[in-house]
């Protein structure tokens, strides 16, 4: 017997016809609604458009410079003169907003990340740069230290210990340097105790009420950020790892505890970071707090996706915006992904 989907339907006694006789009767066909591609569309519970999705750029000291990472196929640092081209460009194909991250020069990098508080560094060149060519698009500025810590990590260093306190300290620090030079949205992602709370008291401090602020609340110590670091420059200055303030990829239930705690101290939007691996943490967020909840596909799952399509082991367009397409189906209001402008030209041509 085949038992209905729903429960209030009747058992299969619609199922009838003799053994052979081609002539099975069905009351529910579900293949009806997939029929043709119209009533496909009719019927579809979730879209994805290009205003789901933001824009991770990398970007590099020099002019006119393109530099591939390897790691990262099709993806490259670029100076900031183009990446505000390639900004104007995304923006053009209906990417509200991107998401920069630079490549410190290591002569610049210390043991205290100073460089993350000078306002002309390469984050806040760039922020102002792309604010004058492109008004209209969103910039999204990380707070976190490991780009301009010749340790690599998120945050202030005693020992083998990172420290919260003072570490958060700085970080309300950078988020103002950031908002000064235009950023749009402020996102912490270091994991640090406390720092929503410290940047967005510091924020409205001085006067910054609007802008937002986007939590990395729930981020997890994953094998999946290898090509970032990559792109950053890290990878090889990484000191022991991050588990100790990233989170523990065994637990669920402490992801909600720390998006709660984001939301008490001011969090505008919540992110779950990786993505894929994390879909039924995305999930849990969104019904748990019903708040604009984002997802970062992160260089790796990129990667992966990628790397398979180049060598013809995967359709990669079709892989991509399948995989885009989980995010909206677990619940993700926007992706950050490397695949942005490629996903937008793609809706654009239906």
């Amino acid at each position: 017997m085949i038992w209905p989907l729903y429960p209030k339907a009747k058992p299969s006694s619609e199922i009838s016809g003799e053994a052979g006789s081609g002539r099975l009767t069905l009351a529910t066909r579900m293949r009806r609604n997939r029929k043709a591609d119209w009533t496909r569309r009719l019927v579809r519970e979730n879209a994805l458009t290009s205003d789901d999705l933001i824009w991770p750029i990398f970007v590099r000291d020099g002019a006119g410079v393109r530099e591939p990472v390897p790691s990262l196929p099709g993806v490259e640092r670029m100076s900031v003169d183009l990446a505000v081209e390639s900004a104007q460009e995304a923006f053009s194909l209906g990417v509200p907003a991107i998401a920069v991250f630079p490549y410190t020069d290591p002569a610049l990098r210390d043991e205290t990340g100073r460089e993350a508080l000078n306002p002309e560094n390469l984050v806040c060149r760039t922020l102002r740069a792309v604010r004058e060519k492109a008004p209209g698009l969103g910039l999204v500025a990380d707070v976190a230290l490991d780009p301009y810590t010749s340790h690599g990590h998120d945050g202030l260093m005693r020992g083998e210990e990172i420290l919260n306190d003072e570490t958060v300290e700085v970080l309300a620090r950078q988020a103002l340097n950031q908002a000064r030079a235009g950023a749009d949205m402020i996102a912490p992602s270091d994991m640090m105790d406390g720092r929503v709370g410290a940047i967005r008291r510091a924020l409205d401090a001085e006067g910054f009420k609007n802008v937002q602020v986007l939590a990395y609340a729930a981020k997890f110590a994953s094998a999946f950020y290898g090509p970032f670091r990559d792109a950053v420059g890290t990878s090889k200055t990484l000191l022991g790892d991050k588990r100790t303030y990233q989170m523990d990829p065994a637990n669920g239930d402490e992801a909600l505890r720390e998006v709660a705690l984001d939301l008490e101290e001011g969090a505008d939007i919540v992110m779950v970071k990786p993505g894929m691996p994390y879909l039924d943490v995305i999930w849990r967020v969104k019904e748990r707090f019903g708040v604009p909840t984002f997802a970062y596909q992160v260089s790796g799952e990129y990667a992966m996706i990628e790397g398979a399509a180049r060598n013809g082991w995967l359709d990669g367009d079709r892989a991509m915006m399948e995989s885009l397409m989980a995010f909206k189906r677990a619940g993700a209001d926007a992706v950050l992904t490397y695949f942005a402008p490629r996903a937008a030209r793609l809706l654009r041509a239906g």
